[in-house]
């Protein structure tokens, strides 16, 4: 009897083991999403050209999270924290200029939308024509394969096998 009393003692700490174990796991996603929601208040804007400069701005940025999404389009917790970083920015002082350059400076070339022009986003400007020309190539030289083929078909004396 001692033996399964014994055994029944360690499935009960087991259990209680678990149970704290998966407590602590569920904590953090709820502290995280408390904490999404305080930086998900309007932001407030001092005039409405403060406000149109920040959603035009807003526009031309990438979300570094979501890829397909601007700034302003976006709803992840990186595009809140960065819209705010934006419009403190702005109320410094900054321009757009020197705010697409610090923003570059943090997260490389892809947070603009449309990067500039130079040797290292060359290939992003010129890179879809060349695929473009290449597939068009491509698509000629089979055509011109299949049309010799095609022509000596036709010239058959009309005879069936």
């Amino acid at each position: 009897m001692s033996r399964v009393a014994n055994f029944l003692g360690r499935g009960r700490i087991a259990g209680l083991s678990l149970g704290l174990i998966l407590a602590c796991g569920l904590a953090p996603p709820a502290f995280a999403q408390a904490n999404q929601q305080a930086d998900a208040a309007p932001l407030q804007f001092q005039d409405a050209a403060e406000e149109a400069r920040f959603h035009a701005l807003t526009l031309q940025l990438r979300c570094v999270m979501c890829q397909n999404q601007s700034l302003a389009d976006s709803n992840a917790l990186i595009a809140l924290q960065l819209r705010r970083e934006v419009l403190e920015l702005m109320r410094k002082g900054m321009s757009d200029a020197q705010i697409k350059d610090y923003l570059v400076q943090r997260y490389g070339e892809f947070v603009l939308y449309k990067p500039k022009l130079e040797g290292g986003t060359l290939l992003l400007w010129i890179g879809p024509a060349v695929v473009l020309l290449a597939g068009a190539g491509v698509v000629a030289a089979i055509v011109r394969r299949r049309r010799p083929a095609a022509n000596r078909d036709a010239s058959d004396d009309g005879q069936e096998w």
